[in-house]
């Protein structure tokens, strides 16, 4: 009981329990639409490369006006822009389910999807509420962005079991269908609590977060890991496809996000030590290493069961590395730009699972499912070769500090 202790505090806060449950609502979508998608499309289309082609492009477009959707959201306040934003993306969601169900031209698919950019970043503005709340407060923040990074793990890892339970037991535009709903819904119900909506900056003081000191690179991590998750997605859900297990799909998926959420819960609950820049090198290594499993256990034994334990176990580095992932971004962004900076974050991850998912779809479609288990392994291995340069980097700025002082 000591170690949930933590998180009993948090929700003790007034309202924290009310804005949590509507993000929550909203953000289940998140492990829903591209999954959704996949299965809608490539069912209906039969190719696994357009499918990947989509939903990369409607992640492109979103890592394109996700920071100018969270910068008006810093200056003109949450409830006024999410939810307007929202009614937009909901509509592109209902496009993309129509223009399927009909066999509309292909061009039709990757503009409706590309309207779902305007879906606001949930996340982040639950993460920006948390800071308003807990300000002058790091060590329930820490537990705070780790509650909110295994919350992100449980949408992923319910998302997916969902999405492919619909689209199967219903009809194809199901997943997408039941998505939408969710998604407006939970934004209505998380835009209404006011209370601890974080106050509105209408002259936004400092630089744009994009060009404060150590943002670019950090970005370019989020980039490299967004590669990893895009990448396994599309591709364990072609190599179930290719035994004739599709709905095992989502369930496969959902115990990577398990791993995670589980890792993220226990990490929230101790203190962190040293510097986070010090910290992502190493979790990001344990995620380039246990990422290894599932192409071992793809390439050796070929079994969907070994494959989901071995997703399961590599899991576990995902949540510990997006939490101090997201703690150096908190860190490095101006004052009153919190929400863009956490955005710039998540377009960063949103570009390399656009790359990634169309990399595995484009390795799944032209050599074979299990080597597409080797698209994430490279990409893990791109993200610790630039958090060692972050890190390196971070270190000599100390260093540098400590001896202008002496």
């Amino acid at each position: 009981m000591s170690r949930l202790s933590p998180y009993r505090r948090l929700f003790h806060l007034p309202g924290a329990r009310a804005f949590t449950a509507g993000n929550l609502i909203a953000r289940l979508p998140m492990g829903m639409f591209s999954v959704s998608a996949v299965v809608m499309i490539a069912g209906t289309r039969g190719s696994y490369a357009l499918a990947g082609a989509v939903t990369a492009t409607g992640l492109a477009a979103t890592a394109l006006a996700a920071p100018w959707i969270a910068r008006l959201v810093d200056r003109y306040g949450q409830a006024r822009v999410a939810l307007p934003a929202t009614v937009i993306a909901v509509l592109g969601s209902l496009s993309l389910l129509l223009c399927v169900r009909h066999g509309a031209p292909d061009w039709t698919l990757f503009a409706s999807y590309a309207a779902t950019a305007t879906t606001p970043n949930t996340g982040g503005m639950s993460r920006a509420r948390w800071a308003h709340l807990l300000a002058g407060d790091p060590k329930a923040l820490h537990t705070a962005n780790s509650f909110e990074q295994a919350a992100d793990e449980l949408c992923f890892m319910l998302g997916p079991v969902l999405a492919a339970f619909l689209c199967g037991t219903f009809f194809p535009e199901a997943g997408t269908l039941a998505g939408a709903v969710l998604l407006l819904t939970g934004m209505v119900l998380f835009t209404s609590r006011r209370a601890t909506e974080p106050p509105v900056h209408a002259h936004i003081p400092g630089k744009a977060p994009l060009r404060a000191p150590g943002i670019p690179p950090l970005l370019a991590v989020c980039l490299a890991m967004g590669g990893v998750f895009g990448a396994t997605e599309v591709v364990t859900l072609a190599f179930a496809d290719a035994q004739g297990r599709q709905p095992a799909a989502g369930a496969v998926l959902a115990l990577q996000a398990a791993g995670s959420c589980a890792a993220g819960l226990l990490y929230g609950a101790v203190k962190p030590t040293g510097p986070a820049a010090a910290r992502l090198p190493r979790w990001v290594a344990a995620m380039a290493a246990l990422l290894t499993l599932p192409l071992l256990a793809a390439a050796l034994t070929g079994s969907l069961l070994l494959l989901a334990a071995a997703l399961l176990v590599a899991g576990m580095a995902t949540a510990p590395t997006m939490v101090t992932t997201m703690t150096l971004v908190q860190e490095r962004t101006p004052e009153g730009r919190l929400n863009e900076g956490m955005t710039l974050a998540v377009t960063g991850l949103l570009g390399g699972i656009a790359c990634g998912s169309a990399i595995g779809g484009w390795t799944v479609e032209h050599l074979s499912p299990t080597a597409g288990y080797a698209v994430p392994v490279t990409a893990a291995a791109v993200a610790l070769t630039l958090s060692l340069a972050l890190s390196a980097r971070a270190a000599s700025n100390r260093f540098t500090k400590i001896l202008t002082h002496h």
